[in-house]
């Protein structure tokens, strides 16, 4: 039972702001009120999250109009409820942020409304929830809004409390610039997000269209995902850092409670109840018309009318939670949706048993367990959903490994969740293909996709991802300190066989691989004519054979010019190539996320192509004065080449260089083995491979690098990635084979492991 709030105002050292709070009322039939856990993805994603730290509130609408009760506490938390009259509830709520905000941040799968009345609401809201958060706050705590119906909060605070921490995080999409552009008072929204000194979206192309939106609307300086917000007055200019957090579920607890024998028992007794049918077929949804319901009882019904699935042997469960009823298109939405079953039932269902089982009710966590327990097969068809927590749920929930997920490939959840069996929802002949094909998989390849789904969510749960946000938010805005790099191997010590071989054997039973090499110094032997080089097509063909794997992605990453490394390699399109240190990218397989390795951020502008000519101009003097060192010119660098120097020319023409990049502090600068190069973009192998890894969803990667440029790789190291350094030299890598030789026998030795494990 909740009790009234001790007066602690400003003494919390973390706020939550969100819409709603953690908790609904309910009658009791003595008269008194009692407050209960709400659904909803952001509750069950913060619940456990709040209870684990100390001094913890949470800034939230109770749920009804009028006068809301005083601050209480609840679960371990101190909760501040904030008033909306009936009027805001109709203009905010259900106007601005859901009429005009969630269709037009779903790619307006329905219409949004623009009116001016539903906006002045919006903001006086949006002012309230800032000013009962704000004066909560200890000094120098921590704030954390939540979602698109409180963008202007972080602004607002930060006008009142420029003491505290602010992050944002935005649990739907992004649209992009093109849709986002129509949106009235757009700027406005952007400027209130950016009062935060973190931002944060699910999807690695969400934070992508912000950044591209405040460039292109507001005209501030970007750099990566850094944005230079400037300060009013004679205020300083602010950075506000843009990161990718894809949200999850407290996997453990919804796993541990498949171990209860009640919860199994009632699994059981579902499949009873249906008339024990063959299989078994769940969607779980708010009743949205984002969620591709439509679609999914539209694909249903013509695989019963075609006769490609007997309704005596697979029943179909949608449960579709109530989800503001008092908009328009819900309530059209239901009509339609419980018509469509309506039909399909009298049409196909046998006596004593439905063709589509529709609840359009809410279960609790452990009836929900049971449904996904006793579901052979889950299906999440979001037209466009920012994560879907229903998959990762039902993932966490078979522990037997049996079971198949149909994914859209428009929610969050499949940039992660590659394994499952993906699906365009938008083409009703591929949602019934997938729907077949997850009828008929077989056990061993339900096992082998469910122990990859499982290593996911289990590994990347909701601790991890408010851990990850909140260690981002506490590092936002601080000076990066000036360590010096990381130093795993000096000199030329050579990595022992078995240390090496270990090492491979664990990588390989990693679920999903990234295995990346650079080419000069690894795949091909260095040589002084460049042209001349002559890659081991051994390498090369085992590298092909790594790409053809089931979860593994394959990439060359080399600061040659894309066309060049392509010309020498011929590698398929299952085979990613990244050229000038990141700057260019070749062809994806159709299963990579394009959008993560979008190079718009780094196109060549007027300013920089003039910029690159006279680099280019400078340089080929530095070669003139020096015989034997020439310049090669790609599309966003210049390279000056000196391994071919008479004596110390190279030398002479290194320091020359490198006298030469002091004066030139907007351009990227890396000396190689004998090369120094100046791109006019922000790249880096380093960054290449991370974007790899995310567009992949890797969740381990393997690096092969012999040359300085390869550290910036080998210095983000994660707990499970393998680092090896080709040859000699102080390295950040963890292991060291000799040469080239060795560098095509790692190869081989993984090829041959990742075999035995599939």
């Amino acid at each position: 039972m909740p009790t009234a709030a001790s007066p602690h105002g400003g003494s919390h050292q973390l706020v939550v702001v969100a819409n709603r709070l953690p908790v609904d009322a309910q009658t009791l039939p003595d008269g008194s009120t009692e407050w209960v856990t709400s659904p909803g993805g952001l509750v069950t994603a913060m619940e456990s999250v709040m209870r684990t730290v100390d001094s913890g509130a949470w800034v939230g609408w109770a749920g009804g109009p009028g006068q809301p009760p005083e601050p209480f506490e609840a679960d371990g938390m101190s909760l501040y409820p904030v008033r909306l009259e009936q009027e805001e509830i109709e203009r905010y709520y259900e106007g601005f942020s859901n009429g005009t905000l969630w269709p037009l941040y779903h790619d307006v799968i329905v219409g949004p409304e623009f009116h001016r009345t539903w906006w002045d609401s919006y903001l006086t809201v949006n002012r309230r929830f800032a000013r009962a958060a704000a004066p909560v706050t200890a000094p120098g705590g921590t704030i954390w809004v939540h979602d698109y119906q409180l963008q202007l909060v972080p602004r607002m605070i930060r006008d009142e409390r420029s003491d505290v921490r602010i992050g944002f995080f935005n649990h739907i999409p992004f649209p992009s610039v093109e849709l986002f552009s129509q949106l009235p008072k757009r700027n406005s929204i952007l400027r209130g997000l950016l009062g935060s000194d973190l931002v944060g979206f699910q999807r690695e192309s969400d934070s992508l269209n912000f950044v591209n939106s405040v460039r292109k609307l507001l005209g501030y300086h970007v750099e990566g995902m850094t944005i230079s917000v400037p300060g009013l007055g004679a205020a300083p200019v602010r950075e506000v850092q843009v990161q990718t957090f894809p949200i999850s579920i407290d996997s453990q607890a919804v796993s541990a409670l498949t171990e209860d024998p009640e919860i199994r028992e009632r699994a059981e007794a579902l499949r009873r109840d249906l008339g024990d049918p063959e299989k078994v077929v769940l969607g779980v949804d708010r009743l949205d018309y984002t969620k591709g319901i439509r679609h999914r009882l539209k694909a249903w019904g013509e695989l019963l009318d075609d006769g490609s699935i007997d309704p005596h042997d697979a029943v179909m469960i949608q449960i579709a939670t109530p989800s503001r009823e008092r908009v328009e298109a819900y309530r059209q939405l239901r009509d339609e949706v419980e018509l469509t079953v309506g039909r399909i039932n009298g049409e196909h269902a046998p006596i004593g048993r439905p063709a589509v089982s529709y609840q359009h009710h809410s279960f609790d966590r452990r009836d929900m367990t049971a449904l996904y327990m006793a579901a052979d097969v889950v299906l999440v068809t979001a037209l466009r959903d920012g994560m879907n927590l229903v998959a990762k749920e039902y993932v966490a929930s078979r522990p037997d490994l049996r079971g198949v997920l149909v994914l859209s490939e428009f929610a969050g959840a499949a940039d992660e969740l590659r394994a499952a069996v993906m699906v365009n929802p938008h083409d009703i002949d591929d949602l019934k293909s997938a729907i077949l094909r997850a009828l008929a998989m077989p056990v061993e390849e339900q096992e082998e996709a469910m122990r990859s789904l499982r290593h996911q969510v289990l590994e990347h749960d909701v601790q991890t991802w408010a851990h990850n946000f909140l260690g981002a938010l506490e590092e936002a805005g601080r000076p990066e300190p000036k360590t010096a790099p990381v130093v795993r191997l000096t000199g030329d010590r050579i990595t022992a066989p078995e240390e090496l071989d270990t090492a491979l054997r664990t990588f390989a039973k990693v679920p999903r691989l990234l295995i990346a090499s650079d080419f000069d110094g690894v795949l091909a032997p260095i040589v002084a004519d460049r042209d001349a080089v002559q890659p081991d097509q051994q390498a090369l063909s085992t590298l092909r054979e790594l790409s053809e794997l089931p979860g593994v992605a394959v990439a060359l990453v080399s600061g040659r010019a894309l066309a060049d490394l392509d010309s020498l390699t011929s590698m398929p399109h299952s085979v990613v190539l990244v050229g000038s240190h990141g700057a260019e990218v070749g062809a994806l397989p159709p299963w990579m996320q394009a959008e993560v390795l979008d190079q718009s951020a780094l196109s060549m502008t007027p300013e920089k192509e003039a910029l690159l000519a006279s680099i280019t101009s400078t340089l080929r003097r530095i070669a003139r004065a020096h015989p034997g060192t020439e310049v090669e010119v790609k599309p966003t660098a210049a390279v000056l080449h000196t391994r071919n120097a008479k004596r110390r020319g190279g030398i002479n023409a290194t320091e020359s260089a490198l006298e030469y990049a002091v004066t030139l502090p907007e351009v990227t600068v890396t000396p190689g083995k004998e090369v120094v190069e100046f791109a006019v973009v922000p790249t880096s192998k380093g960054v290449a491979v991370d974007a790899l890894a995310r567009a992949s969803a890797a969740d381990a990667w393997l690096y092969l690098g012999d040359d300085v440029t390869d550290e910036s790789v080998f210095a983000q190291l994660g707990e499970h990635d393998l680092g090896i350094k080709v040859g000699e030299g102080d390295t950040a890598a963890g292991l060291r084979v000799a040469g080239t030789e060795d560098a095509r026998e790692v190869l081989a030795r993984l090829l041959a492991l990742r075999g035995e494990r599939d």
